[in-house]
């Protein structure tokens, strides 16, 4: 038997066994039944169901799943196509997400397997800050494959998406905060020079050099 701190109380009979559980207003659980001899705890059972089923609850939020995207390219790709799916592998890579990359080959591009191995290669290193190679590049028929893995998990990725989109709320907060004072300082100040200039009378309009 166990005790309810996980101390060893060694073997004891059944009514023995049920006896101290009475008398420490504890249940008599059996947690090993295959055993020889079975082994039972001394535990408050409701409270173990509970924390269990919290447990199982937070291990199901904490599931995620899987997804993985596809890019594919050629092995002559230019520039200017290579940073925009570049682009779009670092957003699926930063989601959480896993990227199959496909090189394509057509052709005579078939005698030349190294373009492919050396634009995959290119393309792991370039978004080395965001995943990492799972599956190596192999050739699959006229196509080469390699597998990209993000280095955060979804739930990660999620935490950090949802930050950067407090961040941004907040940005756009302070920076109307701040139009609205400087309206309002604006608005006080023409409010200000407005009251402080003296009204024209009669006498203004009235030469001076004249001797009533």
């Amino acid at each position: 038997m166990v005790g309810p701190a996980g101390e060893q109380v060694g073997i004891v009979r059944l009514e023995d066994a049920l006896r101290l559980a009475r008398e420490a207003d504890l249940d008599l659980v059996e947690v090993a039944p295959m055993a020889r001899p079975p082994v039972a705890k001394l535990m408050d059972y409701g409270k173990f169901k509970y924390e269990a089923a919290q447990k199982a609850r937070e291990s199901r939020r904490n599931q995620t799943n899987t997804v993985i995207k596809e890019m594919k390219l050629r092995p002559k790709i230019d520039s200017h196509d290579y940073e925009t799916k570049k682009g779009h592998v670092v957003r699926f890579l930063k989601a959480g997400d896993k990227v199959k990359i496909t090189i394509m080959f057509r052709g005579r591009e078939q005698s030349r397997p190294e373009l492919g191995f050396n634009l995959l290669r290119k393309l792991a290193d370039d978004v080395a800050e965001d995943g990492f190679v799972e599956s190596a590049p192999k050739q699959d028929g006229r196509n080469m494959l390699m597998v990209l893995s993000p280095t955060k998990k979804k739930s990660e990725a999620r935490v950090d998406a949802e930050a950067q989109k407090q961040a941004r709320m907040a940005e756009r907060a302070a920076a109307a905060e701040a139009e609205r004072t400087a309206e309002a300082e604006h608005r006080a100040a023409h409010q200000t020079g407005t009251g402080t200039k003296r009204r024209r009378g009669p006498a203004d309009n009235m030469d001076p050099d004249i001797d009533l």
